[in-house]
């Protein structure tokens, strides 16, 4: 697992860019509007930077095969598990629960009570992971998608790690 700074940009855009064009369907942001004038180093750089977020990279021989942020939730004690994805390549392999697990215990050190997340309908790999590593469905929609279609949304509490557990 490979921590990302601002400096990491462009190791940031190459996945993110494949992951929108691979699983169009599974995100909230288009291809599009991260292409063209929306292909910016100032851009990429300011998601990595964004304040109190976590973004890291999981490698697989050396090449990096997916990806997850951390980000503050809208509610005190709750955080998000966002820009979620892994290579077809890598799956199969469990690097979808070491990037989850590696969020979590983020969230935790946090002292973050909650992780949420938003996962599309009709992504049955997406809620078997989720599923696998304690997430349940809270009943609520998540935000609309770029084509109408509605997110639900997943939580887990979290506990807090001290810092000898951490």
């Amino acid at each position: 697992m490979h921590a990302l700074t601002a400096d990491d940009w462009a190791l940031w855009r190459d996945l993110r860019l494949a992951a929108l064009a691979e699983a169009p369907s599974a995100f909230g942001s288009r291809l599009a509007d991260w292409q063209g004038d929306g292909d910016r180093e100032d851009r990429w750089r300011g998601r990595l930077a964004m304040a109190g977020s976590h973004n890291i990279v999981a490698m697989l021989d050396s090449e990096p095969v997916g990806m997850a942020s951390g980000v503050p939730g809208g509610t005190a004690g709750v955080v998000d598990l966002i820009s979620m994805w892994v290579a077809p390549r890598a799956r199969g392999y469990g690097v979808g629960d070491v990037l989850m697990q590696t969020i979590e215990q983020w969230g935790s050190r946090s002292a973050a009570r909650v992780l949420r997340l938003n996962v599309a309908v009709g992504n049955p790999g997406a809620d078997r992971l989720y599923r696998r590593n304690g997430f349940a469905y809270t009943g609520e929609d998540g935000p609309p998608m770029p084509d109408g279609a509605r997110q639900r949304v997943m939580a887990k509490d979290l506990e807090p790690l001290s810092p000898l557990r951490g």
